[in-house]
């Protein structure tokens, strides 16, 4: 970790956004190192639990179960640190199963406090003020991600082209059929966990309104299936879709839930877009749905996507039983049910350590499937271009070709000690959704 940011270095890094664990900012600044980067900067909750005397061990590495669930993935369990051990899941498990093309690992920098103090002033003004009321900078972690900035193309004969690029959060793209699900939960075979879970959001006014857009239709392919969920996207972007122009958002929301789209948005965004895609008013956007469904095709990056996701092939349902007898409890699940209910889950108690050590690891790798980025990267193609046709799509419309590049983000590693909360969680959506829609199921 030779690169480090000081005190200094500070103003050249602006606020992109935000999750739960961490920080983006995007460098504006003139050093070769950084042009074209974002890093990666943890937030501490408001509760007093930042890190103290520099890099946190121990309590945030892997616990000694973890080590147990992850005994394959030697670089894991030799790492003793959360941040670096996330950097090693995206590099030796995620990638292989989605592509070393499409998955982009970063590095660590070291960060000094005072970058850190700084930083967190600087963006205070633009986060949103829930986030600021949940958690700040951890200013006691010195170091950070650096990563290529996949809104933007870094490199090639168009440096003053304008990039365009779109970023959407898919979730989970298929309904599981597992044996495991009971029968009062059958409806998850039928409703999507994506639709479900808006009821959930809308009752604790996490939402204005429903969404339009159903992961089905995305993973479909089907352009026409695909091409409504972009547009049930671009109409309720809530924090499942963002389109940056240049590197600077022109829809959807930094650090948190959108407006929805009005007609005054859609207008803005309609003016934005005639820079990239030169067409008659109220043909930009759709041209802009077109694109991305073509590069989505081209790229089969969904079928990856999908294909990770069902590793989760028995469901949280059936799951937990497996997590409760890798940490040695006695199933919390099982206790509420009566004999001939239990025995359903039988076989996935008898089955032997190894297994159930795969059923909970696959559900992990799967949830972060369901739970990354996708960031789509266009611009304007020239006859000098020498990029592969592979990574280019034509627009009739306009007579454009694009270059594009296409990234999964945000494959967090998902804790083991979240699956009790992932269950609690199901529970909740499932009873929401029926209660809302006043169901027997």
């Amino acid at each position: 970790m030779a690169l480090t940011l000081k005190e200094e270095d500070a103003a050249h890094w602006v606020y992109r956004g935000e999750g739960a664990v961490n920080l983006v900012l995007a460098y504006t600044g003139s050093s070769p190192s950084f042009i074209g980067k974002v890093i990666r900067i943890r937030k501490a909750p408001r509760n007093g639990t930042q890190s103290k005397g520099g890099r946190v061990r121990n309590s945030i590495a892997l616990t000694p179960h973890e080590r147990v669930l992850w005994k394959d993935v030697h670089q894991l369990i030799s790492s003793s640190d959360k941040e670096i051990v996330g950097q090693l899941y995206v590099q030796h498990v995620m990638k292989p199963l989605l592509g070393s093309n499409y998955v982009d690992a970063g590095m660590h920098v070291v960060v000094t406090k005072e970058f850190l103090e700084l930083v967190e002033k600087n963006v205070t003004g633009q986060r949103p003020a829930w986030r600021i009321d949940a958690a700040q900078v951890d200013t006691h972690c010195d170091f950070g991600l650096l990563m290529s900035d996949h809104s933007l193309f870094t490199h090639g004969s168009q440096g003053s082209s304008p990039c365009l690029s779109v970023e959407i959060k898919p979730k989970c793209g298929f309904l599981p059929l597992s044996r495991f699900i009971s029968e009062g939960n059958a409806i998850k075979r039928k409703i999507s966990r994506f639709e479900m879970h808006q009821t959930l959001k809308l009752l604790q006014e996490e939402i204005s309104r429903l969404s339009e857009y159903n992961p089905l239709d995305l993973f479909s392919g089907s352009k026409e299936r695909i091409q409504k969920a972009i547009k049930g996207l671009f109409t309720t972007p809530q924090n499942n879709f963002r389109v940056f122009l240049n590197g600077s958002l022109i829809l959807g929301g930094l650090g948190g839930v959108a407006k929805n789209t009005d007609v005054s948005i859609a207008k803005a965004f309609e003016d934005e877009l005639k820079l990239v895609i030169p067409a008659d008013d109220g043909q930009c956007t759709d041209n802009l749905f077109t694109l991305v469904t073509e590069a989505l095709q081209k790229s089969g990056v969904l079928d990856k996507l999908l294909d990770v996701q069902k590793l989760d092939n028995i469901d949280i349902e059936g799951a937990i039983h497996a997590y409760y007898d890798i940490i040695s409890q006695q199933c919390m699940v099982c206790r509420e049910l009566n004999e001939e209910q239990a025995q359903i889950y039988a076989s996935l108690h008898l089955a032997s350590l190894d297994e159930k050590l795969r059923i909970v690891k696959d559900y992990l790798i799967a949830t972060t499937a369901k739970d990354c980025s996708l960031m789509l990267c266009f611009r304007p193609r020239s006859g000098e271009d020498s990029e592969s046709v592979d990574n280019n799509v034509y627009l009739e419309s306009t007579k454009q070709a694009f270059n594009f590049k296409v990234y999964f983000i945000d494959l967090d590693l998902k804790r083991l000690s979240k699956v009790e909360d992932y269950y609690e969680l199901d529970k909740k959506i499932v009873s929401c959704y029926r209660q809302m829609f006043k169901m027997d199921l």
